[in-house]
């Protein structure tokens, strides 16, 4: 029988990844699935999970404890920071999964933290063993990812019309076409 601390633990681990709003379309099935190949972690008060413009590695789901996301503006800018608070049971760097992209803001612990990790590897491993989970998590990235682009262009629109905004688009994407010819 399991001992009562790790009954605790696996009861947590799948509160979070069972009321997680990033896994809410997957199957009990599917989110256990995921929930096996998460790594568990603890952070202390103050520590860093990652600094922006860290190469994004993996996402994490906050177990316990209260987790700060922070923007750094330009050196030379004279805004403050952006910060942004998390917890239980919010995850956060998902984009990283899929795409090689650099940590937006940095990730720091505002209490002692129990995080689940899931990192590119842990994703190799559910595309091997269960493509149709690893597929629809792409998905899920992908609609991410959408959204997002389609609040950053709605904005900029606003700030600078719509030629500017959408030719951003256009000239991004047959740049990356060239260099990948």
């Amino acid at each position: 029988m399991l001992g009562s601390k790790r009954f605790e633990s696996i009861k947590n681990q799948g509160k979070i990844i069972f009321n997680s709003r990033f896994l809410k379309n997957f199957s009990s099935a599917e989110r256990y699935e995921f929930l096996q190949l998460c790594h568990r972690r603890k952070y202390k008060e103050g520590e860093f999970i990652y600094y922006q413009g860290d190469p994004g590695t993996g996402m994490y789901f906050i177990e316990e404890g209260k987790v700060q996301l922070i923007i750094e503006p330009e050196a030379d800018s004279e805004k403050d920071d952006f910060i942004f608070k998390l917890e239980s049971p919010e995850s956060f760097g998902a984009l990283s999964i899929g795409y090689e992209l650099r940590r937006f803001s940095s990730a720091k612990c505002m209490t002692d933290c129990i995080l689940l990790g899931f990192f590119k590897p842990d994703f190799e491993t559910l595309k091997k063993r269960h493509p149709a989970i690893a597929l629809k998590f792409m998905e899920k990235l992908a609609m991410i990812a959408m959204k997002q682009l389609d609040i950053t262009t709605k904005t900029l629109q606003e700030h600078t019309g719509k030629v500017e905004a959408y030719s951003l688009q256009f000239q991004s994407y047959y740049h990356s076409k060239k260099e990948s010819i």
